[in-house]
């Protein structure tokens, strides 16, 4: 247990390096909608996948019936998939300072242009997320660092 709790704390700091790194590139997709979009329209320029979740999740249907359709869509197109349970601190992540998103419940990186370098956060993060899948944790939770 003390190994996985280690491993989880590094995977937040992981995916917040990672976030921050897409964010800064022009990479990061926030809202369910707009997630729902470009997973539709160009789903081979999807590299990661965010699921946050907070109270109200639990109260919310549609939010729960979008959360499986893009759960089937990230195993159907091998996208790893993660989960979060703090959307403010996502939205923090990604957002402005003031964490100010009306949606921060799906956040997608996409992948690097062409020709440019790989993340290491990110090819960190797929690890993670096959070593999970191999303990038949299939939407791994992480929890995200503070500031």
């Amino acid at each position: 247990i003390y190994n996985s709790y280690i491993a989880m704390l590094n995977a937040g700091r992981t995916l917040k390096e990672a976030l921050v790194n897409a964010h800064a590139d022009g990479r990061v997709t926030v809202g369910v909608y707009e997630c729902a979009k470009i997973m539709n329209d160009d789903p081979d320029s999807v590299a990661f996948c965010v699921l946050a979740t907070d109270d109200a999740f639990q109260c919310d249907v549609a939010l729960q019936i979008h959360f499986t359709l893009i759960q089937a869509f990230c195993f159907d197109n091998d996208i790893s998939i993660v989960r979060v349970s703090d959307t403010q601190r996502l939205a923090e992540i990604v957002g402005d300072k003031s964490g100010d998103l009306e949606d921060a419940h799906c956040v997608l990186i996409t992948n690097p242009a062409e020709g440019s370098w790989e993340d290491p956060a990110l090819e960190k993060l797929h690890l993670f997320c096959e070593e999970s899948c191999r303990l038949n944790d299939w939407v791994p939770e992480i929890t995200l660092p503070e500031r």
